[in-house]
């Protein structure tokens, strides 16, 4: 049951990292809450492997703050890197240097 609370944690996250960070328009809107998602599930249950109990605070802590920061930073570097790209796509098609299929 605690698996299921954390991935919900997870995709809560993920949706507020979308709409918290900037070029939001650069991805899907369903990427981030899924990665949240499954950062959320595996972290859970490596820290469980690794001993921490499921009762405890740490895991709940651990898990949810590491998901938050995989999640906000993959969207800003998710998004800068589609961006930059995108221009460059524009400006070889613009210069005429690009290959037409």
């Amino acid at each position: 049951m605690e698996l299921l609370f954390i991935v919900l944690g997870g995709v809560i996250l993920g949706a507020l990292a979308r709409y918290i960070f900037p070029l939001r328009d650069t991805h899907g809107s369903v990427l981030m809450p899924a990665l949240g998602a499954v950062v959320a599930a595996v972290l859970w249950e490596a820290l469980t492997w690794l001993g921490l109990r499921y009762d405890g605070g740490w895991i709940w802590v651990i898990s949810l703050v590491l998901t938050g920061l995989v999640v906000g930073i993959t969207d800003v570097v998710l998004g800068r890197r589609r961006q930059a790209r995108d221009r460059a796509e524009l400006s070889s098609l613009l210069s005429g240097k690009a290959r037409v299929a």
